[in-house]
């Protein structure tokens, strides 16, 4: 399965709580931090969810 990376660019102050707290389901804690995930489908509707506040790239 593919992997991905995530790195989030955008601060979590003042987003709702299911958004703060998938961040913190994927691994990320503070601002720039990148994390290495499998594309699974919970990870891709994750993203989904906090994709305004991340960068997402596809890792070969």
């Amino acid at each position: 399965m593919a992997k991905v990376k995530i790195t989030q660019v955008k601060s979590k102050i003042r987003r709702p709580g299911n958004q703060k707290l998938t961040l913190e389901a994927l691994g990320i804690k503070k601002m720039g931090q990148t994390v290495e995930k499998e594309a699974t489908p919970q990870i891709l509707g994750m993203i989904n969810t906090v994709s305004h506040l991340v960068k997402v790239e596809e890792v070969k």
